[in-house]
């Protein structure tokens, strides 16, 4: 079985990795048949995953109703993550964090993902036009209301944080962490361990690149985002291929495949760490459990960080538009 972690001083248990479901209705090319990722998401809790997560935007709202029915025969057994933040639910229009929306968002949630409570809800990304305090103030309504049991934010910087976090205690930043991006080691997570808050990295496997499933010759669906990525330009990904060959190196030491390196390296960081892979397939979901087993000892931990000073990323992780909304 899948081990259990806590979210920072919050007492939110969750299996020590989650299922990010984005992939199966929005982003990565074709939405995944309905049964097929019924069963995947039912696969993923009979092995042991008891955190989801999703966001009203992916589709919009197709992967919320998705995983409401899958979960719903076991629904007192999971956490389930959601996010609100944007007009109308779409990611394409702007933001939109007012109290009015967050109501909304809740209650349109609930119906969907067929529950009377969200266990862990994000504001997607943070809203200039919007005071934090009163974001934060609005979701501490709906705890009280028992609509929402915690609140976490999405991508948000180091003031967002501290400002939301006064207002009512976050239980988790969910933003990209992985060997593909280290952003957060600069000063988020030294936030997130003096606030005692979790931290949900999504992407851990960079977007699948750390997989070495990914070279300079792989073409993506015409409607999958990472066509618009500049890390995942032609000539990027051919400039970032040291990174997989290291994660390619170790893996073959410790017998394990790039993907269980990539998320055990996660794991290792802090005890507070729940990474959310998403993958469409069976295997892989078997093969992103099996890094729960995957050990990386002190001197290898140290020998990978030597390794990584060496190797310098090419190209942002967002487009210039998509960038705009992040670290505020």
């Amino acid at each position: 079985m899948i081990s259990k972690r806590i979210l920072g001083n919050s007492g939110l248990e969750v299996s020590a990795l989650g299922l990010g479901c984005m992939g199966l209705s929005f982003g990565y090319g074709p939405a995944t048949d309905k049964h097929e990722a019924i069963k995947l998401i039912r696969a993923a809790f009979d092995a042991g995953i008891t955190f989801f997560d999703t966001a009203e935007c992916y589709g919009p709202f197709t992967n919320e109703e998705l995983l409401g029915e899958a979960l719903a025969p076991f629904r007192e057994k999971v956490v389930i993550a959601t996010k609100f933040g944007f007009e109308d639910g779409d990611s394409k229009k702007g933001l939109d964090s007012s109290p009015a929306r967050i109501r909304a968002v809740v209650e349109a949630s609930l119906k969907r993902l067929k529950t009377d409570y969200i266990d862990l809800f994000y504001q997607h990304r943070v809203d200039p036009n919007v005071p934090m305090e009163e974001v934060a103030g609005t979701v501490k309504d709906l705890i009280g209301e028992g609509k929402v049991k915690h609140f976490g934010l999405s991508e948000a910087g180091v003031e967002s944080i501290r400002k939301a976090h006064s207002v009512q205690p976050v239980t988790a930043l969910q933003s990209e962490y992985s060997l593909f991006f280290r952003e957060p080691e600069k000063e988020i997570i030294l936030t997130l361990e003096e606030l005692g808050i979790g931290f949900v990295p999504f992407s851990p496997l960079g977007k699948g690149f750390l997989t070495g499933a990914i070279d300079g010759t792989t073409r993506f669906d015409p409607t999958d985002f990472r066509n618009t990525v500049p890390r995942f330009s032609e000539e990027n990904r051919k400039a970032n291929q040291a990174l997989v060959d290291l994660v390619k190196t170790i893996a073959i030491d410790k017998e394990a495949t790039p993907a269980q390196i990539a998320l055990a390296w996660l794991l290792a960081q802090k005890p507070w760490i729940v990474p959310i892979p998403g993958t469409t397939k069976l295997h892989r979901l078997q093969e992103n459990i099996g890094a729960i087993h995957v050990n990386l000892s002190e001197a290898e931990l140290n020998d990978i960080a030597k390794a990584l000073e060496h190797i310098e990323i090419v190209g942002a992780r967002y487009s210039a538009q998509l960038q705009d909304r992040v670290g505020k």
